[in-house]
């Protein structure tokens, strides 16, 4: 049977697009891998993935019982949260919008068969 154990981290300040650039790079790795991977990564993204891969680990540990050396990154997406509407004053007496992005972003983990 497939267990799935998931995680969610909501209104994170970063823009979905920019998001989904560290979330490709580690979806279908080990989780060991994945946390080694992003902290080397230079995008403002990868610290929130890293926690989030986290939690998840620990969800599988604490809750089901699984090792972590057992786990893989099933699915993992980058959806859009709301956007705050700023302005900033521009010439003129103009006003210039400054769309301030968040996304949402969820994890599935699963254990790896062994074979």
């Amino acid at each position: 049977m497939e267990r799935d154990i998931k995680a969610k981290l909501r209104h994170v300040p970063v823009s979905a697009q920019k998001a989904r650039l560290v979330v490709d790079l580690v979806r279908g790795k080990d989780v060991v891998d994945a946390l080694d991977m992003l902290q080397f990564v230079t995008k403002k993204a990868a610290q929130p993935v890293s926690k989030l891969i986290s939690s998840a680990i620990a969800n599988a540990e604490n809750n089901f019982g699984l090792n972590r050396y057992d786990l893989y990154i099933h699915k993992i997406v980058a959806d859009e949260g709301p956007t705050r509407k700023w302005r900033r004053f521009g010439a003129r007496g103009r006003v210039k919008p400054r769309l301030r992005r968040s996304s949402h972003i969820s994890i599935s983990l699963r254990e790896r068969e062994l074979e």
